[in-house]
């Protein structure tokens, strides 16, 4: 990347070119992965409004950037990556498989996650592209449990990969083999297509909140969640209070409301 699209980068997270990391140390790192995941939603309405996912790095940035926009986690890390890159971090892209139901792991390129060399040598598991995860990196080759903001997580060996266990439950399982970017173009076209991705059979925009919560809309349903659990959920009514909670809540700005698009091909 470009100092000016770095600037920009990071003008996006709240912090001015005077203010640009001079190294990429650590705590540059978990200062960035917080302030992405409080400012970048995590957001799948481009497979409902129809628009094109591309997996290209400056197609993600500008996304992010010029748009202001957020995505899931293929561009959201994708996007990450290419900044962290850009200010002199060593980035890895890992592929990864998503828990599900009964134990069952996901596609292949299910997810994308990224593993940081930060300038002590020190590696970080750097994800802002999962949802609810941990608000910051987590040590890589730590197998102790690891607290966050998010929960407790441990990183332990499964077989020649890893998984990544939130709270006593395996989130994904993570394979050390690098990846680029391109290899996870069949993992984002069946979960922005397939009738059985749940990105295709539901809305939703999450982002954490500055007080360690979240906030999440899903379709017309806008949930706040606080720091200490606290929960509130309401339905929204009209076009004109979701649209109003996209663009005051996420900065996302829509001249329609997005719907869960038939995948069979319907409206």
């Amino acid at each position: 990347m470009h100092i000016r699209e770095i600037d920009g980068y990071l003008h996006r997270l709240g912090i001015g070119p005077e203010e640009r990391p001079t190294a990429p140390t650590a705590e540059v790192l978990r200062d960035l992965h917080l302030r992405h995941l409080r400012t970048v939603p995590f957001e799948n309405l481009s497979i409902h409004l129809g628009e094109e996912i591309v997996l290209e790095e400056d197609r993600l940035v500008d996304k992010v950037v010029g748009e202001r926009r957020g995505g899931f986690c293929y561009e959201l890390n994708g996007a990450f990556a290419a900044l962290l890159g850009g200010l002199g971090f060593e980035v890895t892209l890992l592929a990864a498989r998503v828990h599900g139901d009964a134990g069952r792991l996901g596609i292949p390129y299910d997810h994308l996650a990224l593993r940081v060399r930060t300038a002590d040598g020190a590696q970080w598991l750097a994800d802002v592209g999962f949802g609810a995860h941990s608000h910051y990196p987590l040590a890589f080759t730590d197998k102790g449990e690891q607290k966050d903001p998010g929960g407790v997580f441990r990183i332990v060996g499964a077989g020649p990969d890893l998984d990544v266990v939130l709270n006593g439950r395996p989130q994904y399982r993570l394979e050390v083999r690098p990846r680029e970017l391109g290899d996870f173009v069949s993992g984002a076209w069946w979960h922005s297509t397939s009738p059985r991705s749940h990105f295709v059979q539901s809305l939703v925009c999450s982002k954490v909140t500055e007080d360690g919560g979240r906030i999440t809309l899903s379709g017309r349903s806008l949930k706040v969640t606080g720091a200490d659990g606290a929960r509130e959920e309401r339905e929204l009514g009209t076009d004109e209070e979701v649209l109003a909670v996209y663009r005051e809540r996420f900065g996302i700005e829509l001249d329609r409301v997005p719907t869960v698009r038939d995948p069979h091909g319907g409206s």
